[in-house]
């Protein structure tokens, strides 16, 4: 089953700004598959306004998120994977959400749990006279 967090994402994103709140995107920025200032990166993490007038071409995709913000007066092009949200809320207020880590992939070398089960002798219906 795909992950609903660009989903959620989406959605929180649209409530956020129908309220006319700024919405901010906490984002992990460990990986190599991003593209952030990094110059603002604190404990790996960082904060990003991604309001309609803080930033263009925002792109809130299933797999990544990017857009073009100004940083210091330079335009940048930002992407990161929606896997490296960890969460997303209004500024003014708080309000938002705070994304659970996703499951990880079972490694290859992994062993399958062994079926523990016992098979039932009887079926768990009655019969009524």
């Amino acid at each position: 089953m795909t992950s609903n967090r660009p989903y959620l994402l989406r959605a929180l994103y649209d409530w956020i700004c129908d309220n006319r709140l700024t919405p901010y995107v906490l984002v992990d920025v460990r990986g190599n598959d991003l593209n952030v200032p990094r110059d603002f990166v604190e404990d790996n993490r960082i904060v990003l306004n991604i309001a309609p007038a803080a930033v263009r071409e925002l792109e809130l995709g299933n797999e990544r998120v990017r857009f073009k913000g100004r940083f210091s007066g330079r335009s940048l092009p930002v992407h990161f994977p929606v896997a490296a949200v960890l969460a997303i809320y209004a500024r003014e207020n708080g309000r938002g959400m705070i994304f659970p880590e996703e499951a990880q992939a079972p490694r290859a070398d992994a062993k399958p749990a062994p079926h523990t089960e016992q098979p039932k002798d009887r079926s768990h219906l009655s019969v009524i006279k």
